[in-house]
């Protein structure tokens, strides 16, 4: 293999693989990147691939190459050291011992690796219908669920965010939740939706190199296909391929509060800024705060017995009986700053009841919370 490459393209492509690679896997191989030279009628390229067998990423750069192969190199040491080189091109050039010679300008460098053959075989998939969606959008629905996706390993299938078709109204639906809280965001993407059957749950970590897919500049569109156990999603000369998890989602409707009888409007900044002043003084374990709604007044208290007391009143428009329910303070900052919204409509029935969070301005983002017993 022997190619020469823009620096700034291949610091690019190393920069997108560096949190797709398994630095502390059981295979060391799985912290290579993998590069393969081509040399094609409608141009030559190099393409960057990592793996860690659940998620895996392929770019692709112009290049010009002169000898077309493979090799596989530590990812997060070539990406260090390309990130320093000056802003020329670079060239690459691979040994039969496994060796990749880098040069650019006077710098150079002799990297160990292995043989591109020795790395384990992306997964490839080919959706008969991939869909095109608009990438705001999709960021959107990423950012205003992922959040509550579980972080307990044990509960696998809560592990990710449940995607699913409303064909009824021709949405998209994205929905998360660990068992105390949930997000659930709707979207029209304006495009036909195949591949869904009832559901399929996307992994946390794939979802978050979608949504750093997608977040790049120039990412207009972003086809998304779905095929057996996988995902694919393709803008711009790179393909992700996203290994589903297996299992049932829990009937998250359930779930959702049903015409909640006591409704107030609440400024979203403000809130979060109360939030986090009162939370200063919550019990380290619980991170309980006590909201109480009061006849034109809101009062987020909290206590604990090693440091004090805390409590700061808000005016807002509520005429309904006084209520005390409490929450833990990081659930409802999380779901204040994932729904982007100037004001929320914080709704519930009753001190035992899960409350709900909805923009304003966007009653297809919702966000519930279950309370804690003071």
């Amino acid at each position: 293999m022997k190619l020469t490459i823009a620096k700034s393209d291949l610091q690019r492509g190393l920069a997108r693989i560096q949190s797709v690679v398994e630095r502390r896997s059981t295979m060391p191989i799985l912290a290579n990147v993998l590069l393969t030279a081509e040399k094609q009628k409608g141009g030559s390229t190099l393409e960057l691939a990592a793996t860690d067998l659940e998620v895996g990423i392929r770019s692709v750069h112009e290049a010009e190459v002169s000898k077309p192969g493979s090799i596989t190199i530590g990812a997060k040491k070539l990406f260090e050291i390309v990130r320093e080189l000056p802003d020329e091109r670079v060239l690459l050039q691979a040994s039969s011992e496994g060796f990749l010679d880098l040069q650019c300008a006077r710098a150079r460098f002799h990297l160990a690796g292995t043989a591109g053959e020795e790395y384990p075989a992306l997964a490839t998939v080919s959706p008969e219908r991939a869909m095109r969606f608009p990438a705001v959008l999709l960021s959107q629905m990423i950012e205003r669920t992922l959040y509550a996706a579980s972080v307990d390993e044990t509960r696998y299938n809560l592990n990710g965010v449940f995607v699913e078709h409303l064909s009824d109204v021709g949405k998209i639906r994205m929905v998360a939740t660990d068992g105390h809280r949930l997000a659930c965001c709707d979207r029209s993407l304006g495009a036909e939706i195949s591949g869904l059957g009832k559901g399929v749950i996307i992994p946390r970590k794939a979802l978050s190199e979608l949504k750093k897919l997608v977040d790049e500049d120039g990412a207009d569109e972003i086809e998304l296909g779905f095929e057996g156990n996988s995902c694919l999603a393709r803008s711009a000369g790179v393909t992700l391929v996203m290994r589903l998890i297996e299992g049932e989602f829990p009937n998250y409707r359930q779930v959702i509060p049903r015409d909640p009888a006591r409704r107030v409007i609440l400024a979203a900044e403000p809130l979060s800024h109360a939030i986090r002043r009162v939370a200063l003084l919550s019990a380290e374990h619980s991170r309980a705060i006590k909201v109480e709604l009061q006849p034109g007044t809101l009062v987020l208290s909290s206590s604990n017995p090693d440091l004090g007391e805390a409590r700061e009143e808000t005016e807002l428009d509520y005429a309904g009986d006084a209520i005390a329910i409490a929450f833990n303070a990081r659930y409802l900052l999380d779901a204040t700053a994932a729904s982007g919204a100037k004001e929320l409509e914080f709704a519930f029935q009753d001190a035992l009841s899960p409350a709900q969070l909805v923009p304003t301005d966007d009653p297809d983002t919702l966000a519930v919370v279950m309370p804690m017993r003071l």
